[in-house]
């Protein structure tokens, strides 16, 4: 292990970090009452965040990585079809019921197969 994070360096590198996150989140958060969030620039940052999730998503469906490559895709994208299908069932209260569905199909899948 490195000598030089040891004892009380240790110590004082933790507390340095949390100091430097608190003081990060404190200015966030003074900075955030003088914000407009309905700006163009919000915006822009909100359809951004929207497609990276979604290109993360279809990657993680088509392209997967890891245990999940070891499902076929066509199961793949049945449990996406159906966990859209619950979540549009009725919009505003379905998110939830659609991420347990999408995960306990796959999760079944894995225990059946």
């Amino acid at each position: 292990m490195n000598s030089t994070l040891q004892g009380w360096n240790l110590w004082i590198a933790l507390a340095g970090a949390t100091i430097g996150t608190y003081i990060c989140r404190a200015v966030g958060v003074l900075v955030a009452k003088k914000i407009n969030q309905e700006s163009e620039i919000f915006r822009y940052l909100t359809a951004v965040t929207y497609a990276m999730v979604a290109a993360l998503v279809v990657r993680m469906i088509l392209m997967p990585i890891g245990l999940l490559s070891t499902v076929p895709v066509w199961i793949r994208l049945l449990i996406c079809i159906l966990s859209i299908g619950v979540m549009l069932s009725k919009p505003t209260y379905r998110l939830v019921p659609a991420l347990l569905t999408g995960t306990l199909l796959i999760l079944a899948y894995g225990i059946i197969r």
